[in-house]
């Protein structure tokens, strides 16, 4: 994914003072992407293309302890390090799977809708997404398989894996852009995010599933 008019913002929101260890894991990208993720000391990885086989990737040339999951068009809000920190101080944090809040960096009130379907389905259907942020220690992601290699729903399936008692709120916000929303409309776009979810459910490989999601 070409990431470099995000990839910034993302970045700039860790706080070089707060994270030990960045690692961009590149799928073939060809604009600046690289050379922003070398401006600021950050390994980077080179993987096939595809969600859960560049998480992988990352996740593979990772060195912590914790591991930090973040999409390139995601930035974490003031205040996440802190919650973080929190959250991994909790008793049973190191078997547990942590995700912030969802949020989009658009003023539509659509946008504030989406929010709440979200937090709706991660307090009753145990669905965060990848676009929240995902926080796991590493021995939990070693015990568990880590991502399986798949183009789209690495984030379901892991989230199935781990089940309700091992998904956790963190507190903080993970702001994802809203670009693809305003291009393909707030309604349309959810409705095939849905779409896509149900035929995952339903069996059929995410391979196929991709086409669609776009």
């Amino acid at each position: 994914m070409n990431a470099a008019g995000t990839l910034p913002a993302a970045l700039a929101a860790l706080g070089p003072e707060l994270v030990r260890e960045i690692v961009i894991a590149d799928g073939g990208s060809t604009d600046g992407t690289v050379a922003i993720a070398n401006s600021v000391g950050a390994l980077v990885t080179i993987a096939q293309p595809g969600r859960g086989t560049q998480l992988a990737a990352g996740a593979g040339a990772a060195a912590g302890k914790w591991l930090l999951f973040l999409h390139a068009d995601c930035r974490l809000e003031p205040g996440w390090a802190e919650a973080a920190a929190a959250f991994i101080a909790r008793p049973e944090a190191a078997s547990c799977t942590g995700y912030f809040d969802f949020a989009l960096d658009d003023p539509n009130p659509a946008a504030r809708r989406l929010e709440c379907i979200v937090a709706w389905r991660c307090r009753i259907l145990a669905l965060p997404y990848g676009d929240q942020g995902l926080l796991i220690s590493r021995d939990l992601y070693d015990a568990i398989g880590g991502f399986a290699l798949l183009p789209l729903m690495e984030d379901v399936e892991l989230a199935r894996r781990l089940g309700r008692r091992r998904l956790a709120r963190i507190g903080g916000r993970a702001v994802s852009s809203a670009a693809r929303y305003r291009r393909d409309g707030y309604w349309l776009r959810s409705l095939r995010n849905v779409f896509c979810l149900a035929l995952y459910l339903a069996g059929v490989a995410p391979a196929r599933i991709v086409r669609i999601y776009g």
